[in-house]
């Protein structure tokens, strides 16, 4: 058989609106290199926190605040949400923008319920006198998570707007690499919120 009948029987790649062009390998590129340095803050907010966690000044501890059911809830509804992502980006590949809204729409929902949780939770813990000038704990504590929780609002915003562009416009060149470097986004606040649930939840309660 001739070679070129072995590339003509060879299966096809998969072929990707969002990068399509050049402009959108260049957007999804750039993206990971900014995941890269919000990596980096992460970092340094998780190591400030393990370093100050036990600094309660006379207040409650983590022990006595944390509930984890509640966390537990939120945990499944993040991880949920990263889900539904995906199946908006399968959608997306196979070009079918009601299903590529409907889930991105899920995920919105998603994100706003685990942002309901967060809010009750902080109220909760103020209730208890864990607020954020009582103890360097409790800095430490709601600058973490906070800055984890403004990335989920941003987030939430951000893909309502993509959103409300593709019922307008459609799946094309132009929007489909903005909801992909979206849904690597909402990918990154998942993956950050696991080591949050570990780090500061699950070792704060048995330390």
């Amino acid at each position: 058989m001739s070679d070129h009948n072995q590339l003509s029987m060879a299966p096809e790649m998969p072929h990707h609106t969002e990068t399509s062009t050049l402009e959108g390998k260049n957007k999804i590129l750039g993206f990971w290199f900014f995941l890269g340095a919000e990596t980096v803050l992460f970092a340094c907010l998780f190591g400030t926190y393990l370093a100050l966690r036990h600094s309660t000044m006379g207040g409650p501890t983590s022990e006595e605040l944390f509930s984890l059911p509640m966390v537990a809830a939120a945990t499944v509804i993040l991880l949920t949400s990263s889900l539904t992502s995906v199946l908006g980006i399968l959608g997306m590949h196979r070009e079918n923008v009601k299903t590529m809204l409907f889930w991105f729409g899920v995920t919105v929902l998603l994100g706003l319920a685990f942002l309901g949780l967060e809010i009750y939770e902080f109220i909760e813990y103020v209730h208890e006198g864990h607020t954020f000038t009582r103890s360097a704990f409790g800095s430490s504590f709601y600058t973490l998570v906070g800055t984890h929780g403004s990335h989920v609002l941003f987030g939430v915003i951000w893909i309502t707007t993509l959103i409300y562009q593709g019922w307008k416009k459609g799946i094309t060149k132009e929007t489909a690499p903005k909801f992909y470097v979206a849904s690597l986004y909402w990918h990154f606040i998942d993956v950050v919120w696991v080591f949050i649930f570990t780090v500061v939840y699950l070792l704060g309660m048995i330390s």
